[in-house]
């Protein structure tokens, strides 16, 4: 294979706020960090052990807005974007080095709201939640009267 290819789909909870930088000439970038977990059990000692990774996002421009506007704390998201990598000089003098995941693509997968409206519906049953109740309206088949058309089709 002659190409090469950089890339890279992550879901996982948002470690933190978005946090915006504005440049001249109106463009923008947003970051924020984004946890994803490995689980297993340990074949010696037969308990669970959960590993956790934190990876640097970065979105620009309008996707960074629309991030910044619905996104917080906690949420579950898909990114899908490039790995790069990028050094500077630290205050201190040192050279600093990061990787970062630059995103070309994103879902929202579940909001904290969303995940507490569904926590407190499963705590108290008599109460069911707008998320739930809009489900359920969706699942039920509207009821249209048409009129029967008497045609010649064989089948």
């Amino acid at each position: 294979m002659s190409g090469t290819l950089n890339k890279v789909m992550l879901i996982g909870h948002l470690g933190d706020a978005v946090k915006m930088h504005y440049f001249e000439g109106g463009n923008c970038i947003g970051r924020f960090p984004i946890a994803t977990n490995e689980s297993y059990t340990n074949k010696q000692t037969g308990e669970r052990v959960t590993n956790t990774d934190w990876h640097n996002i970065v979105v620009r421009n309008k996707a960074a807005e629309i991030c910044e506007k619905y996104l917080s704390k906690g949420d579950k998201v898909y990114v899908e974007g490039r790995l790069k990598n990028r050094q500077w000089q630290g205050e201190d003098g040192n050279t600093r080095y990061t990787t970062e995941v630059h995103v070309q693509e994103f879902t929202f997968l579940s909001t904290k709201k969303e995940s507490m409206a569904n926590s407190q519906a499963s705590s108290s049953p008599e109460q069911p939640s707008p998320v739930v109740e809009k489900a359920v309206a969706a699942k039920e088949p509207a009821q249209v009267s048409e009129p029967e058309q008497d045609d010649d089709l064989p089948f």
